[in-house]
């Protein structure tokens, strides 16, 4: 598991789950991941952080689904503290 935590923000006040899949999972090399966010962080705004670390992602951003505590979500929505997100994006199989 890994923790991310940005050091300009002091102001941080909840922590939230990150359940990655497909290549999110490929690109950080993990299937979960805690994040320290501002109190009234939106979900889009996780995956923000995700492509400011690995730009290559953000080709994924109108294809992924986003979801809070098993339900499907708004961008815009709004984390609580201990929420579990899931960035979900299009798969393949057969």
């Amino acid at each position: 598991m890994i923790c991310e935590r940005d050091s300009e923000d002091i102001s941080e006040d909840i922590q939230v789950t990150v359940k990655l899949f497909a290549i999110f999972q490929e690109v950080f090399a993990t299937d979960e991941m805690q994040m320290h966010l501002k109190s009234g962080t939106s979900v889009s705004e996780v995956f923000d952080r995700l492509v400011s670390q690995h730009r290559n992602l953000e080709q994924w951003r109108s294809l992924t689904r986003y979801a809070i505590n098993l339900n499907f979500a708004e961008p815009h929505t709004i984390l609580n503290h201990g929420d579990e997100v899931a960035l979900i994006p299009p798969v393949s199989g057969g």
